[in-house]
């Protein structure tokens, strides 16, 4: 999730659009902070990362069965 889909308790708007000051605030905080755009994840959309556990789930059964 990024922060464009955050809206604001103050105005009811959506933060990105920052027609309030509480918005252009906290839009200015997070996009110093990276909140949510710098992570190894965020580029991926959830039925990628929902993919990339079961994949991983699967390998490590894998493994699990393996050694056994």
């Amino acid at each position: 999730m990024t922060y464009d889909r955050l809206v604001c308790a103050n105005c009811a708007a959506p933060v990105s659009e920052g027609r309030c000051p509480v918005c252009r605030a906290n839009r200015e905080r997070l996009q110093q902070q990276g909140f949510f755009q710098d992570g190894f994840f965020a580029g991926l959309n959830p039925m990628a990362l929902i993919a990339l556990l079961a994949v991983l789930i699967a390998a490590v059964a894998l493994l699990a069965h393996q050694t056994a």
